[in-house]
C-alpha cells in the first residue's frame, strides 16, 4: 500500500486539521480545513481509496479513542471499540495504551511522561485495512525502559525493517518485521538526545505542566529517503542527522558495529523546534516549525526554505502525504 515516501513531488495543494476553536489572523489560501476536531489530533494518514485515519492525543484528559476512522461524517474507533477501552487494570496486551502514531504502510504508556507498563503495554499493532482486525501485535517491551516514550515508526520495507524513536530515553530502536525481533541504537548519543535546550512553541520554551521543569523530548521525528539508502532523526528541539540505513540494519546484527554507531551519523539540516515531518518521493523532508506556526522544506544538500506559514499551523504533528499530492497537517 502507498505511503508518503513513494508519492511523487508534492504540489502546492494542502488539507489541514484543526481545533475548532483556533482562529486566525493570518492566513494561506492554499491551505484547507479538512476536519475540525473538539479534541487535539497528533497523527493523520489515509489510503488510496479515501479512508482516513486519526490519533488523537491523550492530554488535558481527553477521552474517547485513541485510534479513530472518520468515516459518514463521524469518528469510528480503529479497529474496533475494545481494543480502545483501556483503563487501569485492562490487559495491556490486547488494549491500545495510549497511542502515539499510526502510520499506513510499509512504504505506549499510559501518559505522557509517565512509567511505561512493562512488559506488555509496550507494542507495534498491525490492523489489517481489508478484515480491519488485528492482524498481529509485536511487543517492545524488551527494548524500553520505565521512562521510555515510543514515539513514531518508519519503514524500510526492501529489508523488512522498522525504525521506532524512543523520546523519552534517547535511542533508535531497529526491529526485524519478520522475527519481532527488536535492538536498541544509539542510546544516549548526542544525535538522539539533542542539544541541551528544551523544546519551544511560538517563542517559549516549554515546562513540563506536572512537575514545571524544562520539557525535553528527545530522539523523535524521523523518516526514511525514498530510496530508503538514508534514514533522518531527529530530537523535539531540532538539529536533523542522518545516517545509512545499511549501518542500522548491520548494527542489528553485530554489536561491535552498534557500540561505534554514531561514528557514521552524520548532521544533515540546522532544523527549528518541530512537531512532525513527512518525506516526498523526491527526499524534499517537511518540518513544522512550532515556534513560526510554518512549514519548512529541506532540500537534499539539508539546506531548508519555509515552504508555508499560516496562524493555522499550530504544533502541527505528523504529516502525510497522500496519493492526491495533498500535505495533511494535524494542528494538535
Amino acid at each position: 500500500m502507498p505511503h508518503n515516501g513513494f508519492l511523487s513531488s508534492l504540489k502546492l495543494s494542502f488539507l489541514g486539521l484543526a481545533f475548532s476553536c483556533l482562529t486566525s489572523a493570518a492566513t494561506d489560501p492554499r491551505l484547507q480545513v479538512a476536519l475540525t476536531l473538539q479534541n487535539p489530533v497528533n497523527g493523520v494518514s489515509t489510503t488510496p481509496s479515501g479512508r482516513t485515519f486519526v490519533v488523537f492525543a491523550r492530554v488535558e484528559g481527553s477521552t474517547g479513542p485513541q485510534v479513530a476512522e472518520y468515516t459518514n461524517n463521524t469518528f469510528v474507533p480503529y479497529p474496533d471499540a475494545e481494543w480502545n477501552s483501556y483503563t487501569p487494570g485492562s490487559d495491556p496486551t490486547t488494549h491500545l495504551v495510549r497511542t502515539n502514531g499510526q502510520r499506513i504502510g510499509p512504504d505506549g504508556s499510559p501518559g505522557f511522561g509517565q512509567p511505561v507498563i512493562l512488559p506488555n503495554g509496550p507494542k507495534f499493532v498491525q490492523v489489517n485495512l481489508t478484515t480491519n482486525a488485528v492482524q498481529r501485535a509485536w511487543n517492545l517491551g524488551n527494548v524500553t525502559l520505565a521512562d521510555s516514550l515510543i514515539h513514531d515508526i518508519r519503514f524500510n520495507p526492501a529489508a523488512n525493517f522498522a525504525y521506532i524513536t524512543d523520546a523519552g530515553v534517547p535511542a533508535i530502536i531497529v526491529m526485524d518485521l519478520m522475527t519481532g525481533e527488536a535492538r536498541r541504537v544509539l542510546e544516549g548519543e548526542p544525535s538522539t538526545k539533542g542539544a541541551p535546550f528544551p523544546i519551544s512553541g511560538e517563542g517559549h520554551l516549554l515546562h513540563s505542566a506536572a512537575t514545571g521543569a524544562w520539557q525535553y523530548i528527545y530522539a523523535d521525528q524521523h523518516e526514511v529517503s525514498p530510496d530508503a539508502k538514508y534514514y533522518y532523526f531527529q530530537p523535539c528541539n531540532g538539529g536533523m542527522s542522518r545516517i545509512e540505513t545499511q549501518y542500522l540494519n548491520e548494527a542489528f546484527h553485530n554489536s561491535s558495529l552498534a557500540s561505534v554507531l554514531e561514528q557514521f551519523v552524520e548532521p544533515f539540516a540546522l532544523t527549528p523546534s518541530t512537531g512532525g515531518t513527512a518525506i516526498d518521493a523526491d527526499g524534499n523532508i517537511y518540518n513544522s516549525d512550532t515556534d513560526r506556526l510554518a512549514i519548512i522544506k529541506i532540500a537534499l544538500n539539508g539546506t531548508w526554505s519555509t515552504f508555508v506559514q499560516d496562524d493555522r499551523l499550530l504544533w502541527v504533528d505528523a504529516m502525510w502525504i497522500d496519493d492526491q499530492k495533498r500535505l495533511w497537517m494535524p494542528a494538535a
